[in-house]
């Protein structure tokens, strides 16, 4: 295994564009949910939810003409790689772009209904959708390029084209776990020998009116007082999801290769795994599959439990999953920091991992792990040390991340601070 670092690191969420902003928002303990501005008038079934706000693409994508082929996911998941490759300096007589890749994790990437109207009428024949009518008549209605702005393939593509990135390029949709699957893939490529430099991070959308249709809203929070104290990861008062959206990307790099072009590494990347069990009536990935892929990523990276500074938790804030989850983290690890990042912004998806990871790079680089909002009240059933009210400082300059999908993937990644 190849000493992997990351070198550069871009945040597009609702606590903050870039990781300036985020920090504060951090530092201050503001949170980023907030009543729905982008999607209001819309049949929700909630008011409330980690919004990216004051975000205009147009000062971010380049050429301006590439928006048309542009959903939302895709100008976050730009923004957060052209935010990170600057951080990193990746310029290009510092590199070879036959030796650079992305990896990006999204999820499936939902239209706006309004833009597919005209095709659904034109298919409707006696008040009645008749679909042999669909593949002749429809997509007159709809702009040609319609589909490319939805494909979950998106993000990396144009990634890929803005940084001229001529390595390997893939795709992971896998829920709340492909953003730290896409970095553990991208860490493969660099340790096969494949790329030098990999673009790796995620993005994700659960705020628009399709995926509540989609995915249902069986675990929604029904908080009704300040959307800022909807999300509870672990607190015995917590009441269910609630949704955001955001994007982060990396740059990961071989040691070798980020000192040969002097570049500043951000922290390493010791090592990732990940587990499968079958889910549960699809509210929790099972405990085994949590403690297996935590015990996994310490033995690969040679850390001992009691060295590893701080957990960022997957904390989705529902009742069976976070006490899952909590069990799992004291098996395994004992009393050690538990900080829970979407208690900030919400479930962001197939972006969460990536978001959550800069909060724990931002703890490695301060020596302060972040506050979990809204954990009051002591659950039982969650015997974890759950950072809360003000930061801790780390006894050790490493963090173990955390995520869970419903469909019962569980994968851990232990980081460390630079040496």
């Amino acid at each position: 295994m190849r000493d992997i670092v990351i070198t550069g690191v871009g945040v597009v969420s609702p606590i903050g564009l870039g990781k300036v902003q985020f920090q504060a928002s951090l530092c201050e303990g503001r949170s980023g949910v907030r009543l729905l501005q982008q999607y209001t008038g819309r049949s929700l079934p909630v008011t409330c939810g980690g919004e990216v706000s004051d975000f205009d693409p147009k000062q971010y994508v380049k050429p301006r003409k590439s928006l048309k082929v542009m959903s939302r996911d895709v100008q976050f998941a730009y923004c957060a790689a052209d935010q990170a490759c600057a951080d990193a300096g990746l310029q290009p007589d510092n590199h070879d772009p036959e030796r650079v890749g992305v990896v990006f994790g999204s999820d499936m990437i939902y239209c706006d209904p309004a833009e597919i109207v005209g095709a659904f009428r034109q298919c409707m024949v006696n008040d009645q959708f008749d679909f042999s009518r669909w593949g002749s008549v429809a997509f007159s209605e709809m702009f040609p390029l319609w589909l490319l702005k939805y494909l979950p393939n998106m993000p990396a593509c144009h990634i890929g084209i803005a940084h001229d990135a001529r390595g390997p390029t893939n795709s992971i949709t896998l829920g709340e776990v492909s953003s730290l699957l896409a970095i553990s893939e991208g860490m493969r490529v660099i340790e096969r020998g494949q790329a030098d430099v990999m673009i790796v991070g995620g993005v994700g959308c659960r705020l628009h009116p399709t995926c509540y249709t989609v995915r249902g809203a069986r675990d929604l929070s029904r908080h009704e007082g300040d959307p800022a104290e909807a999300c509870r990861p672990f607190d015995a008062a917590r009441s269910g999801l609630v949704m955001g959206e955001g994007a982060a990307a990396f740059v990961l790099e071989s040691a070798q290769h980020a000192r040969r072009r002097g570049a500043k590494a951000v922290a390493r990347v010791l090592s990732y795994a990940n587990s499968f069990q079958p889910h549960h009536n699809g509210l929790a990935a099972p405990g085994a599959a949590i403690r297996n892929s935590i015990t996994a990523a310490l033995r690969a990276a040679g850390v001992s439990p009691g060295r590893i500074g701080h957990v960022n938790a997957n904390g989705l804030g529902t009742v069976v999953a976070d006490a899952v989850e909590a069990q799992a983290i004291h098996d395994v690890l004992g009393d050690v920091p538990v900080t829970a990042p979407k208690s900030y912004f919400g479930n962001l998806g197939a972006g969460a991992g990536a978001v959550e990871l800069v909060a724990s790079l931002l703890a490695l680089e301060s020596g302060e792990v972040p506050p979990t909002l809204n954990y009051r009240t002591p659950d039982p059933e969650c015997p974890v040390r759950v950072v809360n009210t003000a930061p801790c400082k780390s006894d050790h300059p490493t963090a173990l991340l955390l995520n869970q999908a419903h469909t019962g993937q569980a994968v851990a990644m232990v980081i460390a601070a630079p040496e």
